[in-house]
């Protein structure tokens, strides 16, 4: 990946992820957290693993980000903006929707 493609990938990643490490931690405990989502063959579901690889990538300097990572960013990035656009109606404090998105690091209601 180029720096350009980078740069624009970390700040997209950046504007999107709005939850702290420690915020997206807690979250990653609770029980709701690991009930979100499409479980994969290992019974943890594709959210809650990438939750606690963005908090990995939260947690590391810049200059230590491998291309794996910057993937990930993207992926996410793809990820939160899908979501974001088929928000259902009503009220979603306690949605599947948005706890789904709040594994990926992202509160809508943030």
């Amino acid at each position: 990946m180029r720096g350009d493609e980078k740069r624009e990938t970390r700040e997209a990643f950046d504007d999107l992820v709005n939850m702290t490490p420690s915020a997206l931690g807690d979250w990653l405990d609770t029980g709701a957290s690991r009930d979100a989502g499409q479980r994969g063959d290992s019974g943890e579901s594709t959210g809650h693993a990438s939750g606690r690889r963005i908090l990995d990538i939260l947690r590391s300097k810049k200059k230590d980000l491998s291309d794996e990572d910057y993937q990930h960013m993207r992926k996410v990035v793809g990820y939160i903006r899908r979501h974001l656009a088929q928000r259902p109606s009503g009220d979603v404090r306690d949605s599947r929707w948005r706890h789904s998105l709040m594994n990926w690091g992202h509160d809508p209601l943030g």
